[in-house]
């Protein structure tokens, strides 16, 4: 017999049929991105699976298509429907163009989850020169979503994936393409998570007086394609020098999530949570994170939210600049 307390609290252990369990989305139209592989699949999958309708977006539509067979079978299965449309977030002219045909089509979504993203890149610049990962992961979605903003329903959600990679960098509005100062991957990276939370907190100051609400999400460390840029050994030396860290305060070594825990919390987020309890906030392990304080070093971090992070005066700034550096204004 299942404990009441399990079907309602939920934790770093927990799977998107977890969280998702007893829940009917029959009816409900959600946009997920990044849909041809990992965390992005399994999304679309848990959700079509309990009778959504699931958009999903991709850079690489025949990838995207074999990679979600399975979705559309679950889909199949329960009432659900799964469509793909293309999508490159490096290319504002496709942003641009996947958001024109979604506002022509008319139809509106309850959630958009903008999972889609590239992490600790080579130095590179996107076809409208920005950073590689700043411009993909931050101003692909920000055009994207404030473009179509008038499809997302009243009392809908914004579900942004960020990372506790957030704690490598503040942005840097003063120097966003790297242009004077010395380029580190993983420090780019930390910039373009920053982002994606503090573009949750003003979009959600802006949309909340009609009930739609914005949160950004770290998944948990999971072995997808996402780290396809990075050295396995390199992986494991960070991973070695963390689980050092935290054995030197007494606490267990780092686990690795499967690629359903890794999406639950985006799932929980989106249709678990309460929307009071999650808007402009950054949740991990299906819960809003704690602020970590100033003093605090990365390195003793294990979990939780830079205050940088969640500064509404930050998001302000980075909208404007964001504006700026995309030629339009939302």
């Amino acid at each position: 017999m299942t404990n009441i307390l399990e079907t309602t609290s939920f934790g770093a252990t927990s799977t998107t049929d977890d969280v998702l369990s007893g829940v009917n989305l029959k009816g409900k139209r959600i946009l997920v991105t990044g849909v041809s592989a990992g965390i992005g699949v399994e999304t679309a999958r848990s959700l079509a699976a309990h009778g959504a309708q699931v958009v999903g977006a991709a850079r690489d539509v025949n990838k995207a298509k074999a990679a979600t067979e399975q979705v559309r079978k679950d889909a199949a299965a329960n009432g659900g429907s799964f469509e793909l449309v293309e999508l490159d977030l490096a290319n504002l002219k496709s942003v641009r163009a996947c958001a024109d045909r979604l506002l022509a089509k008319g139809e509106t979504f309850d959630v958009i989850i903008a999972n889609a993203g590239v992490m600790a890149t080579p130095l590179g610049h996107t076809i409208d020169g920005f950073e590689t990962q700043f411009g993909t992961n931050h101003l692909g979605h920000f055009v994207l979503v404030n473009r179509i903003a008038s499809l997302i329903r009243d009392g809908g959600r914004l579900i942004n994936l960020s990372s506790s990679g957030h704690r490598y960098a503040n942005v840097d509005l003063e120097d966003p393409n790297f242009e004077s100062t010395r380029y580190e991957p993983f420090v780019a990276y930390g910039r373009s998570k920053t982002a994606n939370i503090l573009f949750a907190v003003a979009f959600d100051k802006r949309h909340r007086n009609r009930g739609v609400r914005a949160a950004a999400v770290h998944p948990g460390v999971i072995r997808t394609e996402l780290a396809r840029h990075v050295d396995a050994s390199e992986i494991e030396k960070i991973i070695e020098q963390r689980n050092q860290q935290l054995k030197s305060t007494g606490q267990p070594p780092m686990q690795w999530k499967s690629i359903p825990q890794g999406a639950a919390t985006s799932v929980w987020a989106g249709f678990v949570a309460k929307a009071d309890e999650i808007g402009g906030k950054y949740c991990e392990d299906c819960h809003v994170a704690s602020i970590v304080p100033k003093d605090v070093p990365v390195s003793a971090m294990t979990d939780g939210v830079r205050e940088y992070a969640l500064d509404p005066n930050n998001a302000e700034a980075l909208w404007k600049k964001s504006e700026e550096m995309v030629g339009e204004s939302f």
